[in-house]
């Protein structure tokens, strides 16, 4: 009996750090991708991903066939996961090619120059600001990747035209590099993406997403992504040999006393916010805050506990833009097995009406969530049957 290809992800919680490596076709690239002569201002990629015609890759459609179980595992790389993750063949190029990206935008955070007022780096022959650097990359990449229809940034929150197909394709919001006034401290940042299907970005909400990802600049090199079919929220960790090898899924975000803080200025005028860090303080949560929404929330799937805030108040209005951070981290978040809101509903349900619309917003486990929601507003959407708390 002919049944729906059924295509399901286990991880086991292991690092395999030798592992044989496929050398992929069309979508490889090549070992000396961060030489200069690869950088030039008309090409990104090189050869390796501009040689790839258009008819060369057909949207593909899932047909009846047996039953099937594919095992996408720990130390697998990018292409193998997401090859048994997703039968869409257009989804996995944008994943691909904005993994060559981060790659790439990894490099050059790590060799930029930083002065007084700003870090740059060169593209080509072209002196640019490290943030404007990796916004330029990032969009060549979705231009390669010949299934993007309309891409914009937070650096250009306007539709871009990338010469994708709208059946079949996929609309692409991104934050380039969240964090890039840390840069000159060498601080972590990071780059956050959304992938949503067809041509729009706006009358859509982050639950629409069909795949959310970031990628870390820290000490190691990781990008952490979701899709909407499978389970989970996973780990690559950039090897020496630039390729990008599977090494941890989280599916549950759990209690502990951990918490990040953002937009603390809110707590002057804002008695619900002054009151929830006053018991976060009381009751001896470690305070791990860095600056950089990027690694805050991270840290979170990583630790697989705690909580991140960013509030408002009269005074302190909304800076977090709901399209570009907020609600691809929202899903990163929540497919790892936690909980976002914006202090009445999950950031996933919230409308995008405007591509610069901003909000408030807290990740973090179920209990936390809750207890956000009833300190700020006095109670909570979310139900529970045992006690609210960290310790519990």
């Amino acid at each position: 009996m002919n049944m729906e290809t059924s295509i399901t992800c286990y991880a086991r919680r292991v690092f395999l750090p030798h592992v044989s490596s496929q050398r992929s076709t069309a979508l490889a690239s090549p070992p000396s991708i961060f030489s200069p002569r690869n950088l030039k201002s008309s090409s990104l990629f090189g050869d390796s991903l501009r040689t790839v015609s258009k008819s060369s890759l057909e949207v593909s459609k899932t047909k009846n066939s047996s039953s099937l179980v594919t095992r996408c595992e720990i130390g697998d790389s990018l292409e193998e996961f997401l090859t048994k993750a997703t039968t869409d063949k257009g989804l996995i190029r944008v994943m691909m090619c904005m993994g060559e990206a981060v790659r790439t935008i990894a490099f050059k955070v790590r060799t930029a120059s930083c002065g007084g007022t700003a870090c740059v780096n060169s593209f080509g022959d072209e002196q640019l600001a490290v943030d404007m650097l990796a916004d330029k990359l990032l969009f060549e990449a979705l231009t390669y990747s010949h299934f993007c229809k309309y891409a914009c940034s937070e650096e250009v929150p306007e539709l871009q035209d990338m010469g994708g197909p709208v059946e079949g394709g996929f609309s692409v919001a991104f934050d380039p590099l969240d964090g890039s006034s840390i840069v000159d401290t060498n601080f972590t940042v990071g780059t956050i993406f959304g992938v949503w299907p067809g041509d729009k970005l706006t009358g859509v909400t982050g639950r629409d997403q069909v795949a959310a990802a970031m990628g870390i600049y820290g000490p190691r090199t990781t990008y952490v992504l979701a899709l909407k079919d499978i389970p989970g929220t996973h780990e690559f960790l950039l090897l020496d040999e630039g390729k990008w090898q599977h090494v941890k899924d989280t599916t549950e975000i759990g209690e502990g006393k951990m918490f990040s803080p953002g937009n603390l200025r809110a707590t002057f005028d804002n008695p619900g916010y002054d009151k929830l860090i006053n018991y976060y303080v009381r009751e001896k949560y470690t305070l791990r805050y860095t600056g950089g929404m990027v690694p805050d929330v991270n840290q979170i799937i990583v630790k697989e506990k705690g909580v991140f805030t960013n509030v408002i108040s009269p005074t302190a209005k909304a800076k977090l833009r709901l399209l570009f951070e907020v609600a691809p981290l929202g899903f990163l978040i929540e497919k790892a097995g936690g909980h976002s809101s914006d202090g009445t509903q999950s950031v996933l349900d919230k409308v995008i009406i405007n591509l610069d619309d901003r909000t408030q917003v807290a990740y973090g486990s179920k209990n936390e969530i809750i207890r956000f929601e009833e300190m700020l507003y006095g109670s909570s959407r979310l139900k529970v049957s045992q006690p609210v708390g960290a310790a519990a």
